[in-house]
């Protein structure tokens, strides 16, 4: 399996524009199976989600949709997420049979108040791909290590995220600390550009289950990264991963 972490500037709160943004960083990227997008890829990191939080089929889940059919893969697309009157910061994993599974952030970011806006999803989920087993988590979940403690249950971990540049330090260490102690591939897209919050230089990388790094974004720059799984390491890991 081949899979891609997408870095992306995003507009603030311009659906629009991001989506066309996504899909030209989509175009231009090495073909995947599967591409990962940074945290709320279509709006930023907003805590306004009135009138620009999308419905569970909005905007960005149907180009997203039609996508995934064009390119014969998965898309994980964080997308802020509006149901019944409530918002949630839902990331999407979205294949050519339209959308295979969702995951909710569980630990909201209480600084910026997320937790006062976003409804926090209940548990962590796990979505099986072309025979990977895919670990999905945003942002803030990086910092809980119990919550993503691998038991032998997945693969990969994939994390989107808005880690603004006076946390890159514990964005670069936490990464490569969720890969070695779940011995696991980490796939992890972090957002470039500037919004209300601060400057992010994203630090988009690809980690081996030892920590390696495989291939990571030029810093501060729009882009993608791809790395083919090594099937070998897949099927070793997975053994070492359950005798811990």
């Amino acid at each position: 399996m081949k899979i891609t972490v997408i870095q992306q500037d995003i507009a603030w709160k311009d659906v629009d524009t991001n989506i066309a943004r996504m899909e030209k960083l989509l175009r231009e990227a090495e073909h995947a199976d599967l591409y990962l997008f940074p945290e709320m890829c279509s709006t930023g990191f907003c805590m306004q989600p009135e009138g620009v939080a999308e419905d569970a089929e909005g905007r960005t889940v149907q180009r997203m949709k039609q996508l995934a059919v064009e390119f014969d893969a998965a898309l994980a697309v964080p997308v802020m997420t509006h149901i019944s009157g409530k918002y949630y910061n839902r990331m999407y994993f979205i294949t050519p049979e339209g959308i295979k599974g969702t995951y909710d952030k569980c630990n909201l970011f209480e600084y910026s108040g997320e937790d006062k806006v976003f409804v926090p999803g209940k548990e962590r989920v796990i979505w099986n791909w072309r025979g990977v087993r895919i670990c999905p988590a945003i942002c803030y979940d990086l910092r809980f290590p119990v919550f993503l403690y691998n038991r032998g249950e997945y693969d990969v971990l994939l994390i989107s995220a808005n880690f603004p540049d006076s946390r890159l330090l514990a964005w670069n260490t936490l990464v490569r600390a969720r890969a070695i102690e779940n011995i696991c591939y980490v796939a992890a897209s972090n957002r470039v550009g500037v919004d209300e919050y601060g400057t992010y230089q994203g630090n988009s990388v690809i980690l081996s289950p030892y920590g390696e790094t495989l291939a990571a974004c030029t810093p501060g720059e729009q882009g993608s990264v791809t790395v083919e799984l090594d099937n070998d390491m897949l099927i070793k890991m997975s053994f070492l991963s359950k005798l811990k």
